[in-house]
């Protein structure tokens, strides 16, 4: 074979060959964005729970590995905390009912620990309660026994008063409203008018259950009323002594519904 045919031959091979870009990598990066659709799904998914699908899957899940299926209570979505069966009806929807009773119970409990406290000291006398859809309500009556006349300071049987009262509220995380109110006289110096002088006990009150009992500052908030809202109607020294009051609420953590049912509660237990 001549010099001339083999380069025909070898330029005729050459040109038969196609170099194409290498295309395997694309292989490997779907399977990759596949995966991440997947991860995106699964946190989709898990970020809006269903409670009963879920409760189902933890079911299937225990069933899986051998175990019993447990009914751990429907959530309350409301305040994003566990319910226990018991307040719930048999569709598994929460019982507000049963959720009032606890709270009314929970209230009453708080109430016996600081009559308790007070009863000790011989103070018991000196306070009113209600429990009503607020909370616990813990009246100071009478301006004598608390703070001297037309005064904000606070008397000795005041501090031992709160005192025993503050250490009760130290074991709870419920807000605390301080409110004052005034008779309906007119208040004269150093008070410009009744607000003041209502307003300057309830901050007393506030203040001594935060610098001395410990009580965390964002717990506690002072309110005047000044003599809007009276307890009894009248110029009788019982009706100006209830009117000259300070109330301390502790203030129910459950939702408006339920805490509109404790009214009933109370009166029911009242009645027995």
């Amino acid at each position: 074979m001549s010099t001339a045919s083999r380069r025909a031959r070898g330029r005729g091979h050459g040109d038969d060959g196609h170099d194409e870009p290498d295309e395997r990598w694309a292989v490997s990066y779907a399977d990759m964005v596949t995966v991440l659709m997947c991860l995106f799904i699964v946190l989709f998914a898990i970020s809006n729970v269903d409670a009963t699908k879920f409760e189902l899957l933890a079911n299937s899940l225990a069933s899986g590995f051998g175990q019993e299926e447990t009914n751990t209570g429907g959530a309350d979505t409301a305040e994003g905390v566990v319910v226990p069966p018991e307040m719930q009806d048999d569709d598994g929807v929460v019982d507000l009912t049963a959720r009032a009773n606890a709270e009314y119970e929970s209230l009453e409990q708080l109430k016996e620990q600081m009559l308790a406290a007070l009863t000790a000291k011989g103070l018991q006398n000196t306070v009113d309660f209600v429990i009503d859809d607020r909370g616990l309500s813990v009246g100071l009556v009478g301006a004598e026994t608390f703070f001297g006349d037309n005064s904000t300071a606070l008397s000795a049987t005041a501090d031992a008063v709160l005192d025993s009262i503050g250490d009760v509220l130290t074991t709870v995380e419920n807000q605390v409203s301080i409110e004052g109110h005034a008779d309906h006289r007119v208040s004269a110096y150093p008070f410009p008018t009744n607000w003041e002088l209502s307003g300057g006990r309830a901050t007393q009150v506030a203040r001594f259950l935060v610098e001395h009992e410990g009580i965390a500052g964002p717990r506690v908030k002072a309110t005047a009323y000044s003599d809007t809202r009276p307890l009894a109607q009248g110029d009788s020294p019982e009706a100006l002594a209830s009117n000259r009051r300070v109330d301390i609420v502790v203030e129910s953590n459950e939702e408006e519904q339920v805490r509109a049912l404790i009214p009933d509660i109370a009166q029911g237990a009242g009645a027995k």
